[in-house]
C-alpha cells in the first residue's frame, strides 16, 4: 500500500475514533439525565426498554473503538491492509468500505459461508 493511501486512512480512522467518542460521551449523558421515577407500570417499561436500547448501542460504540484503535495499531506496526487469514493484501476499495477489517473480501465470504453452515 502506498503512503499517500496509509495516511488516508490513518487521518479517516482518526476521524472516525473522535465521532464515536463524541457518540459514546453523548450516550452516556442520555443514560444519566434520564433516572425517571414512573408510577405507571406502562411508563416504566418503556424506560427500561429505551435504556436497554441505549446500552446496546453504547456496546455497539465500544466495539467500533475497540477496532478502530486495533486499526490504528496496525497502521503503527505497518501490517495494516494486509489479511489476518491469507496474508495477501486488501484492496483500498474493501478498505473504504470498511476501514477496520482484518480480512480481504475472500476470506471474509469465506468465513461468512462456514458461518452459515455452523447455523451461527
Amino acid at each position: 500500500m502506498e503512503q499517500k493511501d496509509i495516511e488516508f486512512f490513518k487521518n479517516l480512522l482518526n476521524d472516525m475514533l473522535q465521532e464515536a467518542l463524541k457518540q459514546s460521551d453523548s450516550t452516556i449523558e442520555d443514560m444519566t439525565d434520564s433516572n425517571e421515577l414512573c408510577a405507571d407500570p406502562a411508563d416504566r417499561a418503556t424506560v427500561e426498554s429505551d435504556r436497554a436500547f441505549t446500552l446496546r448501542i453504547r456496546d455497539r460504540e465500544r466495539k467500533l473503538i475497540k477496532k478502530i484503535n486495533s486499526a490504528l495499531a496496525r497502521i503503527e506496526d505497518g501490517s495494516y491492509g494486509v489479511c489476518d487469514d491469507c496474508g495477501e493484501e486488501i484492496g483500498v476499495p474493501r478498505l473504504k468500505a470498511r476501514p477496520v477489517t482484518k480480512l480481504c473480501i475472500n476470506c471474509k465470504a469465506k468465513q461468512e459461508e462456514d458461518e452459515q453452515l455452523r447455523g451461527d
